[in-house]
């Protein structure tokens, strides 16, 4: 009886800390998550040092009739963009809204974020999720999907 109590205390310390390391990870990525969308709305350059060189880039366009198209980027590609495009979004002191924030593990030591983007001047809300992980100490998202109304995006799309 004395060494089953104490292999369920060892289980139980086990499990406990197990717990610990998923809410102490979960709470990091969160905070990175809540850096990066202070780094983007405040137009902070850091934000290109945010993305695994390798990350995997999703602009999933929603079309006027609702349908749903993937338009998916390198890292340096987006990055390009993402610099020419700040220069007006700053002009016109553009930023998003993130609500209904959501951390789950996504394995491998990887958080996947998710949430509502609103972009500002506008009344909808539009589907948003990033994977981070730690690469050497520092936390990087290593993919990223945003929804997006801009049509334009279309003409990056694969013609399959």
């Amino acid at each position: 009886m004395k060494k089953l109590y104490v292999l369920m205390l060892l289980i139980g310390m086990l499990f406990t800390s197990g717990i610990k390391a998923f809410a102490d990870d979960s709470q990091e990525a969160l905070k990175f998550f809540n850096s990066y969308v202070t780094a983007a709305n405040s137009y902070n350059p850091t934000i290109t040092t945010m993305y695994s060189p390798n990350a995997k880039i999703i602009r999933q366009v929603v079309k006027p009739d609702g349908t749903l198209v993937n338009v998916n980027t390198d890292t340096a590609t987006y990055i390009k963009q993402m610099k020419l495009g700040q220069a007006g979004a700053k002009l016109r002191k553009y930023k998003n809204t993130y609500t209904n924030v959501s951390v789950t593990s996504a394995g491998n030591g990887a958080y996947k974020i998710s949430s509502l983007r609103q972009p500002s001047g506008e009344t909808y809300k539009l589907k948003t999720y990033m994977i981070v992980k730690k690469v050497n100490g520092k936390w990087q998202i290593t993919e990223e999907m945003m929804q997006t109304k801009v049509q334009t995006f279309l003409k990056y799309a694969d013609k399959k």
